[in-house]
């Protein structure tokens, strides 16, 4: 296969893979057109729905356990251990680098 027919398959392939903005849009234009229908058939009991969904996810979301069960602060660092490494390039033979590390200080 050539070159040139290569290079214009390539966009094809990437056209045609889905994105997440289009999989969002879809989802919001399915919750959307359901809230639509579900004012037009129950009028003033879908509000009361949409109430009832919002407090329920509040509710799920209050009652979640947190991720983060200990909220103290972390501990302060430790003065000794604030050194930062230094190091060396050294160019032993051409083409070819070797590096020393080392904390500082020492």
């Amino acid at each position: 296969m050539s070159r040139r027919k290569q290079a214009t398959e390539a966009p094809e392939e990437a056209a045609s893979a889905p994105s997440r903005a289009a999989g969002g849009c879809v989802l919001a234009v399915l919750v959307l057109g359901l809230g639509a229908v579900l004012f037009a058939v129950l009028g003033t009991l879908a509000v009361l729905v949409v109430w009832a969904v919002g407090g329920g996810g509040l509710w799920w979301t209050v009652r979640r356990p947190n991720k983060i069960e200990n909220h103290s602060p972390p501990p302060p660092r430790d003065p000794s251990r604030n050194t930062s490494p230094q190091f060396t390039v050294v160019q032993d033979r051409p083409g070819h680098c070797k590096v020393t590390w080392q904390k500082e200080g020492s």
